[in-house]
């Protein structure tokens, strides 16, 4: 493994992007464990994109504009949902007095963070443009080097989301207990996420 790998998946990982925004806002509303779980989530949605990648399926989506767009205005539409929710739930940035916030079942934060990633098309194409540079096709046991790479992609993705979502759950107190801050946060959020799906709407293959 090299260190250009690490170095280029450090970078990726650390870049703020939709599982991000998802996990700061799951750590915001609902604490660190909301945020852990977040990251599970997030990681467990990259799942799908390896896969596609070891298996080849990541090079009909690349040739395939119809596929392409599909999958992409799929996120897009989802990204709006997120928006819509969080603007609309105006109790998950509100801290009751005994401290909790909501109660939101830990597969509901789970299969959110999934979806977040899943429907992400340039995530299928990152994959198959950056692993296969750090594996050679004629050596032995490429397919595995490659989803060992995948695995180690994924360990560093959940070990930065979760970080993010304890670093925000630990200044949450500071933030949620202020109704005009909470609603600022509640509409930054919302934003983020229109923000991300236009992105998303107008990229290209």
């Amino acid at each position: 493994m090299s260190i250009a790998f690490l170095l280029t998946t450090l970078v990726v990982v650390v870049t703020p992007g939709t599982g991000v925004v998802y996990t700061l806002a799951a750590a915001l509303s609902r604490g660190s464990r909301a945020g852990v779980v977040a990251a599970v989530g997030c990681t467990l949605g990259i799942v799908p994109h390896l896969l596609a990648t070891v298996t080849g399926a990541a090079a009909l989506l690349h040739a395939s504009a119809t596929a392409f767009q599909v999958l992409k205005y799929a996120g897009v539409a989802y990204l709006l949902y997120m928006a819509w929710a969080t603007a609309r739930d105006k109790k998950a940035l509100m801290v009751e007095e005994g401290g909790a916030a909501p109660e939101e079942s830990a597969r509901r934060v789970i299969v959110r963070g999934v979806l977040v990633n899943i429907l992400n098309p340039k995530l299928t194409i990152f994959f198959f443009a950056f692993l296969p540079q750090f594996v050679n096709p004629g050596e032995p046991h490429a397919v595995l080097r490659m989803a060992a790479l995948g695995g180690v992609f994924m360990l560093a993705t959940f070990v930065v989301f979760a970080a993010y979502g304890v670093l925000a759950a630990s200044v949450r107190r500071h933030v949620v207990g202020r109704p005009r801050v909470t609603d600022w946060l509640r509409r930054g959020f919302a934003g983020s996420f229109v923000a991300l799906g236009a992105k998303l709407a107008f990229t290209a293959r």
